[in-house]
């Protein structure tokens, strides 16, 4: 099975302060280069008046797309320590900004990435993730009569498996119901919907894609 970087669902928002120095961090989605790169232009205007806005991404669904800048803080000591976060935590299709305000005491470089790589780290456990991974879309059409048993009977399966479920549709000649399946499931959901149905039901193999899944 393929495996792909997690991502994070949603922004988070985390402050920690060292030596008097406020380092605010901002974890944000981004699909693409140019939507980071709107992210990181909306926390500076935000945060116009700050020292430093240091930042790190990570985007593609390989997460083959890197970047990060200190701003202005002494070369490697925010944005590579803080993109160095993201890789070992195995994410992509995010930027991370960290902004300091300066507290009138010098960290020194060691300090400075410590306090970097905290103010991510901390922000990350605070962050909903998701997982992506290769699905196959799977089709089953049954009598409009039969639809609830069905419905039912693959979302158990769904449940049990690690499988996804699509929106149930509506025609004139019956109930389509969907559901996103591993690759090496495939032949195991061909078998129990056999079974279920005595033989009277098959499912439709449609296209692969990459699917966000919650974690948990």
């Amino acid at each position: 099975m393929t495996r792909y970087p997690d991502s994070i669902a949603a922004a988070v928002e985390h402050e920690i302060v060292i030596k008097k120095s406020r380092f605010i961090a901002h974890a944000i989605p981004a699909r693409s280069v140019p939507d980071a790169d709107a992210a990181i232009a909306g926390i500076r205007t935000q945060y116009w008046d700050a020292r430093h806005n240091c930042t790190a991404m990570i985007t593609g669904v390989r997460g083959d797309q890197a970047r990060s800048a200190d701003d202005g803080e002494p070369s490697g000591t925010a944005g590579m320590p803080m993109l160095e976060v993201l890789r070992r935590r195995g994410l992509t299709d995010l930027v991370v900004v960290v902004t300091r305000y300066f507290g009138g005491v010098k960290l020194g470089a060691g300090g400075l990435v410590r306090a970097y790589s905290s103010a991510v780290s901390e922000a990350l456990d605070r962050a909903a993730i998701i997982h992506r991974r290769e699905l196959v879309a799977v089709s089953v059409e049954v009598p409009h009569t039969d639809a609830g048993r069905y419905e039912n009977l693959m979302r158990d399966w769904a449940a049990r498996h690690d499988a996804v479920m699509d929106q149930t549709g509506y025609g004139a000649r019956g109930a389509l119901l969907g559901v996103r399946v591993s690759p090496e499931l495939l032949d195991r959901f061909d078998a129990d919907l056999a079974a279920a149905s005595a033989g009277l039901v098959a499912a439709r193999r449609g296209e692969v894609s990459v699917i966000d899944v919650p974690a948990g």
